[in-house]
């Protein structure tokens, strides 16, 4: 955590407060993400956040400023397909390779209809994308799950922070160009370790080379919007590969081993809470138990 932090505050300046524009992700990828934003807000830094009307989790968070825009969408809405989606992946049988790779385009179909929900409503709010441009910010942290914060970080030419949690596609490493040997680092959703035998490695290896051609399927709405906002032909893809941080919300202690480029920093444990201290009750209670030990 102290390297992010160090990180963080070469981008907004260490010797005074810097300008911070954050565009998160629903549900558990803000959970990760609200302790870093508050914490950078409460240390002196203008950070605004920006998020859509209806959410499932986001809202006003302490010692930063929220600017939200118009969705075409309810928050119940929001809930009951989420339900719906949910419900169809966990009854999903995996018992074997093909119903693993069906489930695979599966989720990069979820997601191509979901990524794009939120990004009409917040570029074409001309009065909002007027005061972003006008904050000038020194750097924008984003979860790339949703493109509209890589969208806008290009849009306002100002340094990107993805802080991401795996994507079925692996867009990371494609993005990135970190290395992925697909003879020792398992895809998403194959439940392979990093040993595997060799049938398992032919597979990994499918999966591995099917990840450009997922990911073009999975932003090609995005692609369109993002050219239409920067008036040039571009796509998610490029824009991402020009990230100046990524933060992997991963916990080197449970994953596999496998290569990191320069500019990625792994960090874990965003979501958890300092414990509290134990009531007298449970004090005493854990002192006889100690003591019953010792004897």
């Amino acid at each position: 955590m102290t390297g992010s932090w160090l990180l963080l505050g070469l981008f907004l300046g260490s010797a005074e407060a810097g300008k911070l524009l954050v565009i998160p992700s629903d549900g558990s990828h803000w959970l990760g993400m609200k302790p870093i934003v508050e914490e950078l807000g409460r240390r002196g830094n203008q950070v605004v956040v920006v998020i859509p009307e209806a959410s499932l989790s986001m809202g006003p968070s302490e010692h930063t400023t929220t600017l939200t825009y118009p969705v075409n969408y309810t928050k119940a809405e929001l809930h009951a397909l989420l339900d719906g989606n949910l419900t169809e992946i966990l009854s999903t049988d995996l018992s074997s390779d093909l119903t693993k790779f069906l489930l695979f385009f599966y989720q990069m179909h979820l997601l191509q209809r979901f990524i794009i929900r939120n990004a009409e409503g917040l570029f074409f709010k001309e009065d909002l994308m007027k005061k972003l441009r006008d904050y000038n910010f020194d750097a924008i942290l984003t979860d790339p799950f949703e493109p509209v914060g890589v969208i806008v970080s290009e849009y306002l030419s100002i340094p990107a922070i993805y802080m991401q949690i795996n994507l079925p596609c692996g867009v990371d490493a494609l993005a990135s160009q970190c290395p992925s040997p697909p003879s020792y680092v398992p895809q998403r959703n194959t439940h392979f370790t990093d040993k595997m035998n060799l049938w398992q490695r032919c597979v990994n290896l499918v999966r591995t080379l099917l990840q450009p051609m997922a990911c073009k399927y999975m932003h090609t709405e995005a692609d369109e919007i993002a050219s239409r906002v920067l008036q040039k032909k571009t796509s998610i893809m490029e824009i991402m590969s020009r990230a100046a941080l990524w933060f992997m919300r991963f916990d080197f202690a449970f994953e596999f081993p496998r290569p990191l480029m320069p500019n990625m920093v792994m960090i874990g444990g965003m979501a958890t809470k300092k414990s509290k201290p134990l009531s007298q009750v449970s004090y005493n209670f854990s002192c006889i138990c100690s003591k019953l030990k010792m004897n």
